[in-house]
């Protein structure tokens, strides 16, 4: 049976820059590499709203991306 195995995680938070000419949002998305494996879903959350107090565009979207190897 194949297993994976987590290689790395990282951490991207979309920011809200302002708005273009048709009154949509623009985004600008900020990646944090080398997030600890063991980290949990409201320890990120809890550095992205950390993070998110020393920027004067607010948050509007968190993500985790975890990259996994998979092998037999």
């Amino acid at each position: 049976m194949a297993q994976a195995m987590l290689v790395e995680s990282n951490l991207r938070l979309f920011f809200e820059t302002g708005m273009n000419e048709k009154g949509e949002p623009i985004y600008k998305a900020k990646t944090f590499n080398n997030v600890k494996k063991e980290a949990t879903v409201d320890q990120l959350f809890q550095v992205a709203q950390a993070i998110g107090t020393l920027s004067n565009d607010p948050i509007n979207t968190v993500e985790r991306s975890d990259r996994h190897d998979i092998m037999a």
